[in-house]
């Protein structure tokens, strides 16, 4: 079963990691769920596939009142990270997703009406939670045409969806990156094939590299904190990508 960790706490404002499952099927991708507190409220970020719905549910309710999630953010339209948005609005009708306009009329295929849906422009926006101040940045083709990432400024988190993935081996299954040249092996073969623009990697690698991370939280994976956070962005800046040798 999936686990829930707090990653960040400060005073009424919580990060919660809700991480891999090791009992899930090995034809499953496996996948990290984030949920952000403020006060009462929360948003849920990439919530998962319709199939760890129950695992990631209970793993949520050991920290927060799921009755209190109010908002799902949706990087991009895979299925392993928003197929269960179904089961989040039959359980609770009102909740509200931010997915790129893009997707605004595909992801409904998922679920709920046109009421549900917050259409994020291309050039990101302001999402507010409890109060608090979350940025959806863009990260187009990294590596959905439509895909944002969200930082939060006062926590210094950034939610950086496919980018950061790892897919680890048993064994290898640690919350936090903690020796960065061995992780970064199983990263590589993901972000060659699945990163689709050189162009847009650029951009983000500038765009992120100002502002203040402390902790990079990809979707899969381990999460990068400290020097790691700045060790990976230069990586990924000069690694070459979006080329299949045959």
């Amino acid at each position: 079963m999936k686990n829930a960790r707090v990653i960040y706490e400060n005073g009424n404002h919580k990060w919660i990691a809700i991480v891999r499952d090791p009992e899930r099927p090995a034809y499953l991708i496996d996948t990290n769920e984030y949920l952000v507190i403020s006060g009462d409220e929360a948003i849920l970020l990439d919530p998962g596939g319709s199939e760890i719905f129950p695992a990631v549910f209970s793993a949520l309710s050991t920290q927060f009142d799921p009755r209190k999630v109010g908002q799902i953010f949706a990087s991009h339209q895979d299925p392993d990270i928003i197929s269960s948005l179904s089961l989040w609005l039959e359980f609770n009708p009102a909740i509200k997703c931010h997915v790129s306009w893009l997707w605004a009329n595909f992801v409904p295929h998922f679920g709920g009406t046109p009421d549900n849906y917050l259409a994020l422009p291309d050039g990101g926006a302001e999402i507010v939670v409890g109060g608090r101040r979350l940025v959806a940045i863009p990260a187009h083709y990294l590596h959905s045409s439509g895909n944002f990432h969200l930082y939060d400024p006062q926590a210094k988190i950034l939610y950086s969806g496919d980018v950061g993935a790892a897919l680890l081996p048993p064994g290898e299954d640690g919350l936090f990156v903690e020796d960065f040249d061995r992780h970064i092996r199983h990263a590589e073969a993901f972000h060659r094939r699945w990163m689709g623009s050189e162009r847009a990697k650029r951009d983000w690698c500038y765009r992120v590299g100002q502002l203040d991370i402390e902790l990079l939280c990809p979707q899969h994976g381990a999460i990068y904190r400290g020097q790691d956070v700045r060790r990976f962005i230069d990586w990924f800046a000069h690694l070459e990508i979006g080329l299949l040798k045959l």
